[in-house]
């Protein structure tokens, strides 16, 4: 009978000479002690960790695009998310004040004692109380121009300087230079703003109705969109087209912040291209540049092809810097007012009817995200919609028109 512990469990071997020993089954030799294995370990050949290794690394090639693209998933929810607050926001606005927040409006120059409408508030600035963002918008002194007024920029800087989660899309990299502007927000990070409120399918961004100073100018617009700046307010019983069919708020990219420079490489569709004219047959004091327009709108796409062809010339971009998306707090084209006049991530750069670094221009600064296939969108109901790069220019224009009275099918977008 083999001897049994409660440890060791130990067998008899029996050798040549007829003599039996025990041993234990643990410890690998025989019983005589010459040293020999009664049986040989068991191992991985070379080749056979090599094809557990293939195996592993196949595995995790399969399973790394899932697990990028459930993350971006998640990363795209939450930029829809944050427009459904933006949303919210601004139908607490209109339920105060029965029309949504202006787009900017005209404000006083302490250092040149005069009006103008360049370097004001936006709409995203008068809701953030709606944001929980109360005692920041308790810091604005409205009073103040925030942007280009000596004094103005530096009473302001706590609040146009701060960067706020909810104007950031996290699929995109927030700014990592340099404000531009009056000091001190030159000096500092620029917060970044992955949102614009829309002036619809409309060049121009201003609408007050006559010149604040300087020589005589009439915009082209009003812009035909939910948002305008100096102009009247819009409120729902402005939308014609039915709040469920108009875009409020868009998506966009940050810009790089790259300047003009000879070998700079641009970015499309994030950076801005100084064009130094206007479309053809259009000047500041045409009546109206607003899509769908059947004697201007071949003029538009020729100039979007003109700007697209000064992509690396120096020359054409006059050696300033890129602020797509650079703010969420000022009232300017390009900071948080963008408009509907191309589809999602084209393949054309954002263009400026101007030959400097003048954001206070008329130009295309529209949607571009990094999401696969399209882009967020808020309309003027506070539904958030996904639309793909695919969507037909017309049916672009429609969605940002309040009152052009087009009729969008379901699956046109």
């Amino acid at each position: 009978m083999p001897l049994v512990s409660p440890r060791i469990r130990l067998e008899r071997v029996k050798f040549s000479d007829r003599r039996s020993t025990t041993r234990s089954v643990f410890d690998g030799r025989d019983g005589d002690g010459d040293g020999g294995v009664d049986r040989p370990c068991a191992g991985f050949t070379l080749i056979e960790l090599l094809v557990v290794i293939a195996i592993i690394a196949v595995l995790i090639a399969l399973l790394l695009p899932a697990v990028q693209a459930a993350r971006e998933a998640a990363r795209r929810m939450q930029c829809a998310n944050n427009l459904k607050q933006i949303g919210l926001a601004l139908h607490n606005y209109h339920s105060v004040n029965d029309c949504f927040a202006p787009g900017g409006l005209v404000g006083y120059r302490y250092d040149t004692s005069a009006y103008n409408l360049n370097g004001t508030y936006g709409a995203f600035a008068r809701i953030l109380g709606s944001l929980e963002q109360q005692p920041l918008y308790n810091a604005i002194n409205w009073s103040l121009e925030p942007d280009q007024d000596a004094y103005g920029a530096k009473v302001n800087s706590t609040v146009t300087i701060s960067r706020l989660s909810t104007f950031l899309c996290p699929s995109d990299a927030p700014p990592s230079y340099l404000g531009t502007g009056t000091a001190p927000i030159n000096t500092l990070t620029a917060p970044g703003n992955n949102y614009f409120a829309s002036l619809g399918s409309s060049l121009e961004w201003g609408a007050y109705p006559g010149p604040l100073s300087g020589p005589a100018q009439t915009p082209n617009g009003p812009p035909n969109g939910v948002f305008n700046s100096g102009g009247a307010t819009v409120g729902l019983r402005d939308i014609q087209d039915g709040s469920s069919n108009t875009v409020a708020c868009g998506e966009w990219r940050t810009g790089s912040g790259v300047r003009a420079n000879a070998g700079i490489t641009v970015v499309i569709p994030t950076d801005i291209i100084m064009v130094g004219s206007y479309p053809a047959g259009v000047s500041r004091n045409t009546a109206t540049v607003s899509m769908p327009n059947s004697t201007l709108a071949n003029s538009l796409l020729s100039w979007l092809q003109t700007c697209a062809s000064n992509v690396g010339n120096s020359a054409m971009r006059f050696n300033k810097s890129t602020t797509l998306g650079e703010s969420w707090a000022l009232g300017l084209p390009s900071y948080s007012l963008g408009n509907m006049l191309v589809p999602p991530n084209p393949k054309t750069p954002n263009c400026n009817v101007a030959s400097s670094n003048a954001v206070n221009q008329p130009g295309v600064y529209g949607l571009s995200s990094r999401h696969s296939g399209g882009v967020n969108v808020l309309m003027a109901d506070a539904s958030v919609r996904f639309l793909k790069d695919s969507v037909s220019i017309q049916t672009i224009w429609s969605l940002g028109s309040r009152t052009g009275g087009e009729i969008l099918s379901a699956d046109s977008y």
